[in-house]
């Protein structure tokens, strides 16, 4: 059988088919949609001006791998005018998160953009690893999640970046869609399709991968030659999204377009105000007493999962219920330890910036 030619150029061999579209084109056919799409994106949204400060949620892994390279491929490319910054944060895994930032590290030095790391220790004074020795795996993925979430807007403040951007794809939103549909959380369908969100006092996040599926960064990776680290972490396989990616792939087996389908619907959602009055909201009027960080409550959540930490009573914080049952215990010892102080008004802390030779 002759070779079958590459359906956009029509004249390389076709060595990929694409998940999300069936086609079979080449590779750099391949490289040109897949960035034009994530390009298209971020004009359409209009998510950047020039003279932004960009941090990049870098992880190490194939997302924020591919995200670094992408970012900056397009703002040489179509003159965004971004001052691009890599931000990770260190949970303190040990097997995983170590490994994965030395992958960071590399990819420094390979796209030439300051780094800041900023631990889970130094802010909270606990790792995940010691968070799990004291409460087990049930819960971890909310600690954090919490910690990682405040970590990633303190490391923003200290970089005085404008905007956050992650490596989110199209399958992590369609997962998300389907774990707020499975637990019944109609609220947050009307937020967790959204390409961008700020809070009252908080910097912009946004996902210039929110229609990007997971396979064609893997596969954009692959053939790049991309460095990234490609282990999960140690402590996710008992946690709850995994069901709703195990029932997302099983729906793309039977049809490539579910998980485009699955977001275009959780953007189609309409809630009653009197819905969403029942719920969070994205905007926090107020600061957290102990902290300073955005909070809906006298105590942000952080601090009242660390509080639950210290006093020994971790696994039952977790709940909305949860200061009520700190506050049973009595009032918080004087030497309880606390998170600094948030300050938005951005504090410049030491950046690595890269080598440019020996």
């Amino acid at each position: 059988m002759s070779p079958v030619s590459c359906a956009l150029c029509h004249k390389a061999k076709a060595i990929l088919r694409r998940p999300k579209t069936g086609q079979q084109i080449c590779k750099d056919c391949f490289f040109f949609v897949f960035e034009t799409e994530v390009h298209h994106t971020i004009t359409d949204a209009k998510l950047f001006k020039p003279g932004d400060r960009v941090a990049i949620g870098a992880s190490g892994g194939k997302d924020s791998t591919v995200l670094a390279y992408v970012m900056k491929t397009l703002n040489d490319r179509y003159g965004y005018g971004l001052d691009l910054y890599l931000l990770s944060i260190d949970e303190g895994i040990t097997g995983y998160r170590d490994d994965s930032l030395e992958t960071v590290k590399r990819n420094q030095q390979q796209y030439n953009l300051p780094l800041k790391i900023l631990t889970y220790e130094e802010l909270y004074g606990w790792t995940m690893d010691a968070v799990v020795a004291e409460i087990g795996k049930k819960n971890n993925c909310t600690f954090c999640g919490v910690f990682r979430r405040q970590a990633l807007d303190r490391g923003a403040a200290s970089l005085n970046v404008d905007h956050i951007v992650t490596g989110h794809n199209a399958d992590d939103i369609a997962e998300t869609v389907l774990m707020n549909v499975m637990r019944g959380d109609i609220a947050r369908l009307g937020r967790c399709t959204l390409i961008c969100t700020q809070g009252e006092d908080s910097i912009k996040r946004s996902k210039p991968f929110k229609y990007a599926y997971e396979k064609e960064i893997v596969m954009y990776a692959y053939f790049k030659k991309l460095d990234y680290f490609s282990t999960e972490c140690i402590y996710s396989p008992d946690a709850y999204r995994g069901h709703a990616r195990t029932f997302l792939k099983d729906l793309e087996a039977a049809r490539p377009t579910a998980i485009i389908d699955i977001i275009h619907s959780g953007e189609a959602f309409e809630v009653r105000e009197d819905v969403k009055g029942n719920t969070e909201t994205t905007t926090f009027p107020e600061t957290c007493k102990r902290c300073g960080y955005m909070s809906s409550n006298e105590l942000c959540k952080a601090c009242t999962l660390l509080e639950g930490l210290e006093r020994g009573v971790a696994s039952s914080v977790t709940t909305d219920r949860a200061r009520k049952k700190l506050d049973a215990l009595g009032p918080a010892p004087d030497d309880l330890r606390t998170i600094p102080q948030f300050r938005s008004t951005h504090i410049t802390l030491s950046i690595e910036q890269p080598q440019t030779g020996p």
